[in-house]
């Protein structure tokens, strides 16, 4: 009897291993045909984030359609589907090798309507037909007598997961873009191999009609419980999104920092879908206690908290992500609806991400979806409280509304306090705040009241100082491009944008007002150069520079001087231009012309040698514009400059070393040298901060000029970095120049 046992599990464990090989491949290559497009898009459509916005929406549409075409075809028998499915990546593979359509954008074309036109273009048919095949080809495990297909799905998280740690950490540094098509391309063909190996099982399977007419007799899914999918998929894939923005504008502005919350994201599919329940019901058991800790630090990530915020936000987003994925699990349909199930889970991915990625940015001017998310995830994972003892507890019919009556004094209690002793009520604001979190800890299992109590949480902890910031007109600005806020006090008056500084004004008087600051004071290598234009260009010297900020430099411009600033956010415009916020601009240049678009794409219609200095001063933040930085890039610089014209290009980053990008794309078209400002103190209360430009110029004479005009010891040669390859718009990776 035993040994008949395990010669009938050698051929369903068989089974199991060819579908789980096939719906790994195709997630795996879904996960690796995103950034691949994306990097092959950078060098034409630029790297406006609304562009990328476009083309996560394509992916989610794709995605739904994909998930929408398993679900159609589910009814069919077996051989039918696999027929179908088979045809259409047999057509889809006439597109291959992978790459952009031909398609180039005019200038006034709308990147919303556009970009997603070009991408359907590209990559449309491919994605859409891989991306039905985890639904579809758990259909069929089940179809042939595999038994429970829904652990597939674990598999085809995990290929997602690696698909996205391969690209960045192993494809990009090693391999150019062409040839990432032509292997992507390759594994396309090895996957279509699989899927037909798949569709063997399905030939004279008893199993396929037996389910196929069991259809007939399943009631249709209830309305209440599929939509119930849609919010518990929405939540997680909301606060994925949120969680992500949170971290890299919020708290630490670093490279590659978005990849983490994407993989917990992929992995939490891993550990919800398993067959094994342990680690699925610890989270969801431990979530509620996460949910209530980040919400206490929610606003509070500064100094010795930086990192204990950060690592509570990801194990918090890990456990509320398994914790209703697994409730998705337990809650799984019969195999015969479960391309119903996948479908409403895919369209509450996409409104998650629809949320965070269009609405919010148009709605708030912070990441407000942040903490709302954190609001209905704790409701979510609420229900029960892992202690018997404290649920027992909660039998009595009026202990809630008790409960709610103390909360309610306490919160009085505190406005009666601030309001009689001012500052040294903060005392009692932290009691009534510890009183509060322990009401929380014993109010899990209560869904409303936890809820409440987070939401006082987050208020009394930074929410209502972050709320009276969104109340005063012009202090918090947001655009798809980021969060931007003014903060200022007696002296002095900055922009932020995340973590980032992006400019910084004197106040006090009209002169202090004019001084150019921070990474641009005078004795800075940008501000040595734009102080001797005159006297290297003449007294109409043409000045362009990329990246428009609060606009300091336009302090240095004089009279006759032709200035032009390339900025790609409308946002800064308005902020540099509004004088009750910033008044370099009004002060110094309040009419210069600034170019709104990528400033690739911008510069690539100016006049061959239409400039004397072009400043290039992009990449103060993690998210460096790669495309700025390639061969190709410095090539249309030097184009656009006149021959003995100089390019200065800002490297100060506090993750990146930008050297060795810039000496490798200088070689053989500039000669270069670096300038690196480390302020006096004195110069230092004046707003100067230390910075790091590199100077350029096809002439020798004009940098010999500015060396000797400028204090030659200032400037020290740019080493050639001979053994590091540079970037091209065929190759690049960040991995190589992260700052230990």
């Amino acid at each position: 009897m035993a040994t008949m046992a395990i010669e009938e599990s050698r051929p369903a464990g068989r089974l199991r291993l060819r579908y789980t090989l096939a719906i790994f491949a195709g997630s795996f290559l879904l996960f690796l045909v995103q950034p691949l497009l994306a990097r092959m898009a950078l060098p034409r459509l630029g790297g406006a984030p609304a562009v990328w916005n476009s083309a996560m929406l394509v992916y989610q549409a794709l995605l739904l359609g994909g998930y929408a075409y398993a679900h159609a075809i589910a009814r069919l028998p077996g051989r039918a589907q696999a027929g179908i499915h088979l045809t259409l990546l047999a057509l889809a593979a006439l597109t291959l090798p992978l790459g952009l359509s031909a398609a180039v954008p005019d200038a006034g074309d709308n990147s919303f309507l556009w970009v997603p036109w070009l991408l359907l273009l590209s990559v449309g048919p491919l994605f859409f037909v891989i991306s039905a095949q985890a639904p579809l080809l758990q259909r069929w495990f089940a179809m042939s007598g595999g038994g429970d297909p829904y652990p597939l799905y674990a598999a085809s998280n995990l290929g997602s997961l690696l698909g996205l740690l391969t690209y960045p950490l192993l494809l990009e540094p090693l391999i150019g873009v062409g040839h990432q098509s032509w292997w992507w391309s390759i594994g396309y063909a090895v996957m279509a191999l699989l899927v037909a190996w798949c569709m063997l099982s399905l030939q004279g399977s008893a199993t396929t009609t037996a389910i196929v007419s069991q259809e007939a007799v399943e009631r249709p899914l209830d309305k209440k419980r599929i939509a119930g999918w849609i919010v518990l998929a929405a939540v997680p894939s909301g606060l994925m999104l949120s969680t992500t923005l949170h971290l890299t504008t919020d708290i630490a502005a670093m490279p590659l920092l978005w990849v983490v919350p994407l993989a917990i994201y992929l992995l939490s599919f891993t550990v919800a879908f398993s067959e094994r329940r342990g680690l699925a019901q610890l989270c969801a058991r431990v979530a509620p206690f996460t949910v209530l800790l980040v919400c206490v630090g929610l606003f509070r990530a500064q100094g010795a908290l930086l990192l204990p915020v950060m690592i509570v936000s990801l194990l918090n987003l890990f456990m509320v992500a398994v914790a209703l994925h697994a409730k998705l699990f337990d809650d799984r349909p019969a195999p015969s609806q479960l391309t119903g199930f996948y479908l409403a889970m895919s369209v509450g991915g996409a409104l998650g991400g629809l949320f965070c990625a269009l609405i919010a940015p148009l709605v708030f001017d912070w990441t407000y979806e942040h903490p709302l998310l954190l609001l209905a995830a704790g409701a979510l994972v609420a229900g029960v409280h892992p202690f018997r003892r404290f649920e027992q507890l909660w039998r009595s019919p009026t202990l809630e509304r008790r409960v709610l009556m103390v909360i309610i004094l306490l919160v009085l209690l505190t406005l009666i306090a601030r309001s009689v002793l001012g500052d040294d009520a903060e005392w009692v604001r932290l009691a009534v705040l510890g009183v509060l979190m322990a009401i929380g800890l014993f109010a899990i299992g209560r869904p409303l009241l936890f809820t409440i109590i987070l939401a006082l949480l987050m208020l009394g902890m930074g929410g209502v100082q972050k709320l009276a910031l969104t109340s005063e007109p012009g202090r918090m600005t947001r655009s798809y491009f980021g969060v931007y806020s003014i903060q200022e006090d007696d002296s002095l008056r900055y922009l932020l944008h995340g973590t980032t500084m992006h400019g910084l004004q004197l106040r006090g008087s009209p002169e202090r007002e004019r001084l150019p600051t921070s990474y641009y004071a005078p004795q800075s290598a940008v501000g040595r150069l734009l102080n001797i234009a005159p006297a290297l260009y003449g007294p109409q010297a043409r000045i362009g520079a990329v990246g428009l900020g609060t606009g300091t430099l336009s302090c240095y411009a004089r009279a006759n001087e032709r200035w032009t600033f390339y900025e790609i956010d409308p946002a800064v415009v308005d902020i540099a231009r509004d004088p009750k916020r910033f008044t370099f601009l009004s002060k110094c240049l309040p009419k210069v012309p600034i170019v709104l678009g990528d400033a690739r794409l911008s510069l690539a219609g100016q006049a061959p040698g239409s400039a004397d200095v072009l400043i290039i001063d992009a990449f103060s933040s993690d998210a460096v514009p790669m495309h700025l930085l390639t061969r190709e890039a410095f090539a249309l610089y030097r184009r656009v400059l006149q021959p003995e014209g100089i390019l200065m290009v800002h490297i100060s980053n506090r993750h990146l070393d930008l050297q060795p990008v810039v000496a490798a794309s200088a070689r053989g078209q500039f000669q270069a040298m670096l300038g690196v400002y480390d302020p006096l103190p004195r110069e230092v209360v004046l707003g100067a901060a230390p910075s790091r430009w590199i100077a350029l110029s096809a002439s020798g004479r004009k940098l010999g000029e500015l060396r000797s005009a400028t204090r030659a010891d200032f400037w020290e040669p740019l080493p050639p970095y001979a053994d590091f390859a540079g970037w091209t718009d065929d190759y690049g990776s960040i991995l190589p120049i992260i700052k230990r």
